[in-house]
């Protein structure tokens, strides 16, 4: 087991459930049955309309790289010996901003509106997570 690791998200409520899919190997997201508007992070209520219903879609998996920053020191020791690391905000086709990382793409290749498709990690038996790679 790795000394300081990484930390991971709280396979709990709403959030569970979006880990969840990603670990069945699909992205979703919610989308709402009144105005048909997709949203991420999960939550009970449209934003859009203030409806409580709602489904889980399936998403195509394909975005682009909205914009992102270099981690040049690790701010969190699970974090320590991968920088230079880039955070990056993938808008999804559903219309979606989703906090990942580009994996096949070193920090300074980077571009906004670079296409990528998600692709998916498992970290251990519980969680896996979707990454981004160059489409």
């Amino acid at each position: 087991m790795q000394a300081n690791p990484k930390p991971l998200p709280v396979l709990a409520g709403l959030a569970g459930e979006y880990y969840e899919w990603c670990r069945r190997g699909e992205l979703r997201f919610q989308r709402c049955r009144h105005c048909g508007g997709f949203r991420h992070v999960p939550r009970e209520i449209c934003a859009g309309c203030g409806s409580f219903d709602w489904d889980w879609v399936k998403s195509g998996g394909r975005g682009t790289v909205y914009t992102w920053t270099v981690v040049a020191r690790a701010l969190h020791p699970g974090f320590a010996g991968d920088e230079p690391y880039a955070p990056a905000v993938i808008e999804m086709e559903e219309g979606v901003r989703v906090l990942s990382q580009v994996r096949d793409c070193p920090p300074e290749q980077l571009r906004v509106g670079m296409p990528v498709r998600v692709e998916f990690v498992a970290v251990n038996e519980q969680v896996t997570l979707p990454y981004f790679c160059r489409a």
